[in-house]
């Protein structure tokens, strides 16, 4: 199937899975997860209809932007970001969906005041609790949360999410309930700084479930453009 195809049937689960849960497909953000994928194709999903383009790598992102392979639609980034490539993304993304640290939000509320904007982020949760994967334990989430209402040119917009990798469908449905629980309850609170507008959780695989408790921004790769050649890509790096 094309992208295009593939797009298609991608909202067409979406608007099953959002009806479930009492919303409909207009109400659920598709992030396509643009990784290793060039900007032809980048560009063709776009076309196909896709809200956002999300990006899992600083340089990735800047060479397709020189291409001019996101125009037409938002661009996320939304993989780990370490503190010396925000000055990169800070007025570039629309979206840094991979906060979760002081750190991080000290750096973009510096580059963002330079640049006299307000930067839009998610907090990443480590909702697994796995050493290996980025994001805030969620006993941490309130005091950093408290961090970031005292920097005035960051504005955390909601959460996100990468459960771990489950082998069987719907093993993921306790982090992502979880994941709607900790949504809710901060949307109760009041921090300066914050506005929860996006729940960003689910991914080719678990995308639906992840919709019916509650997402309402999904970041699709390969079932939009396919299995990733990580043996190619590896090929390529070292010629």
């Amino acid at each position: 199937m094309s992208i295009t195809e593939n797009v298609a049937a991608i909202r067409a689960r979406i608007e099953a899975a959002a009806v479930e849960s009492g919303r409909t497909g207009a109400d659920i953000t598709l992030v396509a997860a643009t990784k290793m994928n060039d900007a032809s194709r980048v560009r063709e999903a776009v076309a196909a209809g896709v809200d956002v383009c999300g990006e899992n790598r600083v340089q990735e992102l800047l060479e397709k932007n020189e291409q001019h392979a996101y125009d037409g639609a938002p661009l996320h980034f939304i993989g780990h970001l370490q503190t010396n490539k925000v000055k990169y993304l800070v007025g570039l993304a629309e979206l840094i969906q991979s906060v979760d640290s002081e750190a991080l939000l000290r750096e973009i509320e510096k580059r963002a005041s330079k640049l006299d904007l307000t930067q839009n982020v998610l907090i990443e949760v480590n909702i697994g609790g796995e050493e290996a994967k980025s994001g805030v334990a969620p006993e941490q989430l309130d005091a950093l949360l408290r961090f970031a209402g005292t920097c005035p040119h960051v504005r955390v917009c909601g959460l996100m999410a990468i459960p771990p990798i489950s082998v069987e469908k719907g093993g993921n449905h306790a982090y992502f309930c979880r994941m709607k629980e900790l949504f809710v309850d901060i949307g109760r609170k009041k921090y300066n700084n914050v506005n929860m507008q996006f729940l960003s959780m689910g991914m080719s695989d678990d995308f639906e479930d992840a919709i019916r408790c509650g997402a309402n921004m999904v970041r699709v790769g390969s079932s939009i453009f396919g299995a990733r050649n990580y043996a190619a890509a590896s090929v390529q790096k070292s010629e």
